[in-house]
Order: C-alpha cells, then structure tokens, then sequence
C-alpha cells in the first residue's frame, strides 16, 4: 500500500512539464507588424517632419482613418497651404484631394508622400500579409523576414522587417529595409518610442532615412492612436472627401 502513495506524492512533487513553444513563421511576423501598425479600424493624429537636401524641414500634421484593410482617409490640418487636402485608398486605388481644384486626381503607391521620404504607400496601404509572400530570415538583430511583393501596386518590391526577440505576441518592429525589383536598397527605417496608446502598445515613431540621397530623411510621429470598433463606410467614398 505505501509504494502506490509515494508514487503519486512524487509525481505531485515533480514540476510541471515546460510547454513546447511553438516556432515563429514568417506569416506571425507579418501579421503582428499589421495588427500594430495599421490595424482594421483606427484613428490617429500624426505629424510628418521631411528633411530635404539643403537641409530645410517641412512639418505636416494629419488625422488619419483606417476601416478595414482596403479603406484609409488621411486630412491634413497643417500647414495652412496643406490644411484641407486629404488622401484616400480605396479599394487598390489611391486619391489625392486639393481643396483649390475641389477635385480627386488618382496617385500611385510609389509616388513621394507629400515630397518626403514615405512613400503613399507607406501611409495608406499597411497591409503586407496581403501585399506579400514572407520568408523568415537569420539576422542578429531579431526576428526577422524578407518580404516579396506579390503585385506591382506595392511601394517597394521587396522588404526585410525586423521585430524585437521573444514572443511574437509581445514583438515589437525594429527596423525594416525597403528595395527595389533591381535589389538597389531604396529607404530604411527605424522604429522606436514604443509607448502604450491606450487601445495598443507600439511604436510612436519612425525615421525614414532616404538611402538614394543621403541628405534626406522623414520622420513621422503619432501622437495619439486609437483602435476602434468600427467608423462609418461613408468617410471613405470619393464624393465625401473635401467635405
């Protein structure tokens, strides 16, 4: 009888068998990028600071709405020659408004935004697990994995994105690398005040560097973030933006 009790006491005594942890796919990191930096529905105030060659800075701020991952409305509030022009994806097309012509003219995603170092892109279509095929790549600066453009609507061809070590439900982005078709490296960024929003934990900045004319870097700051439940569909129709 007492063989049997010391048995069972031995194993209550043991520690618990440690769970397997399960490996991070290339996909994970690309989701998690997305889910912090542009999730499916948000509203944000950001300014973007542009340095140009001679050394001069441009500063624009701007309120920006995401609903989805096909639809984001970007306003601008300063400069007062900028104030009232918005931009707009929809769908796989974006807009620019100009209040003078009170129109919408079409805009590629390759095209500067606002004549910095971001792209459009950049700003209004966040959506690299639908943009394109991730790969995991060895790096010593984290998790990291190259990211090929599955179409040509993207503003790079191909993309290496860094997070932090660790988890990748606590991963932050680091870093990223953005390429042309050719392999000639485009831009490069960095990513760093990672402060807790309210409704999430992320970055609260990125420095663009322009890696073409060395002079050149953007960088933009959110200063406040707010994931939502939903936002009207209305806010993202062609016939709404001037209004």
């Amino acid at each position: 009888m007492l063989a049997p009790i010391v048995a069972a006491l031995a194993l209550l005594a043991a520690p618990p068998t440690p769970k397997a942890v399960e490996p991070i796919t290339a996909a994970a990191v690309v989701a998690r990028y997305d889910a912090l930096m542009s999730p499916p529905a948000f509203e944000a105030t950001m300014v973007m600071i542009a340095r140009r060659e001679d050394g001069t800075e441009r500063s624009y701020t701007l309120k920006s709405q995401k609903l989805g991952t096909d639809k984001l409305r970007a306003t601008f509030l300063a400069p007062a020659n900028a104030k009232g022009q918005e931009m707009l994806r929809l769908d796989d097309t974006l807009y620019s408004y100009l209040p003078n012509l009170k129109r919408a003219v079409r805009v590629a995603s390759r095209d500067s935004f606002m004549g910095g170092d971001f792209n459009n892109g950049d700003v209004l279509r966040v959506n690299y697990t639908a943009d394109y095929t991730p790969t995991l790549m060895p790096s010593p600066d984290g998790t990291c994995a190259s990211l090929e453009a599955r179409g040509p609507q993207v503003a790079y061809d191909r993309i290496e994105l860094c997070l932090t070590t660790g988890p990748i439900d606590t991963a932050q982005p680091t870093s990223a690398r953005y390429f042309a078709k050719s392999g000639k490296l485009l831009r490069s960024a960095v990513f760093s005040d990672v402060k807790n929003f309210g409704s999430v934990v992320r970055p609260g900045t990125i420095v663009m560097k322009n890696e073409v004319q060395h002079q050149r870097q953007s960088t933009m700051r959110w200063d406040s973030f707010e994931v939502k439940a939903d936002i009207s569909s209305q806010r993202f129709v062609v016939e709404d933006l001037g209004r």
